[in-house]
């Protein structure tokens, strides 16, 4: 059986997403773009920007931690533009030391990502999604 190397990425192209209430930070891989790391704000026309800007940078895969209800509008408008969405447990990544600020934090997402070393949460699909949201909604 071969061993995989550490170096090796099982998924090349990923990118990560550091998401927050007025702003997400975005790492790609720096093969694929001369700025590597950028800001967007939470409207959605800067998400609309970023995953033009993702898909432009060769993207397929991002990686977007699950903190608050801040990345459900970026997993939604990512997931319609094609990209595929790994929503991260945030508990998996509270942890791992060497992360001080957003942007190291986006970086460190992406690089864990591309190394095959994060697990996508359950999602379910969207008709359950709609029926939750349906569901949890005050009576009238």
């Amino acid at each position: 059986m071969a061993v995989r190397k550490r170096e090796d990425d099982v998924f090349p192209n990923a990118a990560g997403i550091d998401e927050g209430g007025s702003s997400h930070w975005v790492a790609v891989p720096t093969r694929s773009s001369p700025e590597s790391v950028r800001e967007f704000g939470a409207m959605t026309d800067d998400l609309n920007a970023m995953a033009d800007w993702l898909l432009a940078c060769g993207v397929d895969t991002v990686a977007l931690e699950s903190t608050g209800v801040y990345w459900i509008p970026v997993f939604e408008v990512l997931k319609q533009r094609g990209l595929k969405v790994w929503l991260v447990d945030a508990r998996q990544m509270k942890y791992v030391p060497g992360r001080k600020n957003d942007v190291q934090d986006c970086q460190w997402l992406q690089k864990l990502m591309s190394l095959g070393f994060l697990r996508a949460a359950f999602r379910p699909d969207a008709q359950v999604c709609e029926l939750r949201a349906a569901s949890r909604q005050p009576p009238a």
